[in-house]
């Protein structure tokens, strides 16, 4: 991978200097997995930070138990996910489930420590992303009183505006499945289904499993409905 397709898939690496991204490169580690295969394991956390180079993951949260499992962010191309736990050294009871064939490259906590006090620029970057995911958080714990129909269209947008490919007029994301929907937007699986068919009738998506695409036909017209206070 090039420099500059490096820096342009990666956010978090906008605003790296050409030597910081030369590094990394030379550091990184590529990892390719199918669907369904686990790519982090909860014993492993914070022995590195992930790039999504393609492809989507899920995080799962554990119970107690270990048999009530909910996941808790769904992650897209151009994302990164690891790098809380190389500075919290607690145990973790998550994981990071393959949604799809998935590319990564990772890179080694020590060494992406030492380039994060050798770039200034990339430290401040990585913050601002944190907060916003912090943001992102609250918002959605705001909504916890809104309307199924609000909540969970709320989700759609937000996996769209951070991890859609435009598709004709409107916007393409992986075909989640309701389970994973219903989690990280917190209603039930039979209130996703039924919601995902009314916008699905209403022409206001388009639900293709065959090619695991869900096409979001009007962003705009979606986004006034998220806004929407119920």
């Amino acid at each position: 991978m090039q420099t500059e397709v490096f820096s342009e898939l990666f956010p978090l690496l906008a605003a790296a200097n050409p030597e910081t991204l030369d590094w990394l490169l030379s550091v990184a580690t590529e990892h390719e997995y199918p669907t369904g295969r686990a790519v982090l394991m909860e014993d492993a956390w914070g022995n590195a930070v992930y790039f999504v180079v393609s492809g989507w993951v899920k995080v799962r949260r554990h119970s107690g138990t270990g048999e009530d499992v909910a996941t808790l962010a769904i992650l897209g191309r151009g994302d990164f996910f690891g790098e809380m736990a190389i500075l919290d050294e607690s145990p973790r009871s998550t994981d990071v489930i393959a949604l799809s064939n998935v590319r990564l490259m990772s890179i080694s906590a020590q060494r992406f420590i030492q380039t994060l006090f050798k770039d200034p620029q990339l430290h401040h970057r990585m913050l601002q992303l944190m907060v916003r995911r912090l943001r992102q958080t609250n918002f959605r714990f705001q909504l916890r009183h809104q309307p199924a129909a609000i909540k969970l269209v709320n989700t759609l947008v937000g996996l769209a505006e951070n991890y859609g490919q435009p598709s004709g007029s409107g916007v393409d994301i992986f075909n989640i499945p309701a389970k994973d929907l219903a989690d990280v937007t917190d209603i039930t699986v039979e209130e996703t289904s039924k919601i995902l068919e009314k916008l699905d009738n209403k022409g206001w998506i388009q639900v293709n499993p065959s090619q695991q695409v869900i096409h979001l036909v009007n962003l705009k017209q979606l986004t006034q409905l998220a806004t929407k206070k119920g």
